[in-house]
């Protein structure tokens, strides 16, 4: 993920254009700072150049030097985040990352919405803050590995993505009618995906939502981030998120 700093895909303007934005973004970074932790660790080499941590539209993220162009295209990230990777602990430091990228993603979003009128900014900060922070969902994420006893790859001892019959599986699956319902499962359940987001959105895991799991990246989604329903899910052997069947259908 070393690489130039990416460029403006599209240029959002409405509400909604930005707020799709401004999620993607935020979902990458998530990654960056949970799941992806490691490698996120990795590339903040100190001896390196000043980098930045970016978080890209399509939910992705990359560690790259900061834009050559003055003034640049976007607003830009914390400079030099790499300098004090060894210098700080690794939580603390983490944590300062989580929350100048929150600094960073209301900036873009305002640099694109400083155009829209009052009441339109205040929708847009409204549903920007329907959202966790990252700095929420890096905390979350941390008490996850906490109670679970996640390793080090970010992935829970007790996760599986598919059921017995093959089918994709979804975190509300019906239970079988002989099992009568015990309050211990749904905790079980719960503190099974503590540490899961979902993979469009960054969402942390709620047991009263709907989710399926890709069987090719192994990503979690909210159903209704997909449009996929439990009906629907119902009827799929192996489920393919958007991300995989672009890139299969690009090859």
């Amino acid at each position: 993920m070393d690489m130039a700093p990416a460029s403006v895909y599209f240029n959002p303007r409405s509400v909604e254009e930005i707020f799709k934005d401004f999620s993607g973004r935020r979902a990458g970074l998530v990654r960056a700072l949970t799941s992806d932790v490691d490698d996120f660790c990795r590339l903040c080499d100190p001896d390196k150049e000043n980098l930045c941590l970016y978080g890209l539209p399509n939910g992705s993220w990359e560690v790259s030097p900061p834009a050559e162009e003055v003034p640049p295209e976007l607003p830009e990230p914390a400079l030099g985040i790499n300098f004090a990777r060894d210098g700080m602990q690794r939580r603390d430091w983490l944590t300062l990352v989580a929350v100048h990228s929150d600094s960073w993603l209301i900036s873009v979003a305002f640099f694109y919405g400083a155009r829209l009128n009052g009441n339109d900014r205040k929708r847009l900060f409204s549903m920007m803050s329907d959202l966790p922070s990252v700095l929420e969902a890096f905390a979350d994420r941390k008490q996850g590995r906490d109670r679970s006893g996640v390793d080090s790859s970010g992935k829970s001892r007790h996760s599986s993505k598919r059921g017995k019959d093959g089918h994709a599986k979804s975190s509300r699956a019906a239970a079988p009618a002989a099992k009568e319902y015990d309050e211990d499962d749904d905790e079980e359940d719960e503190e099974e995906h503590t540490e899961t987001f979902c993979g469009s959105c960054g969402g942390l895991y709620n047991a009263s939502e709907f989710w399926i799991g890709c069987d090719i990246c192994e990503r979690w989604f909210h159903g209704k981030c997909v449009r996929i329903t439990p009906a629907k899910a119902d009827h799929i052997k192996h489920y393919k998120c958007p991300d995989c069947s672009s890139k299969k259908m690009r090859q």
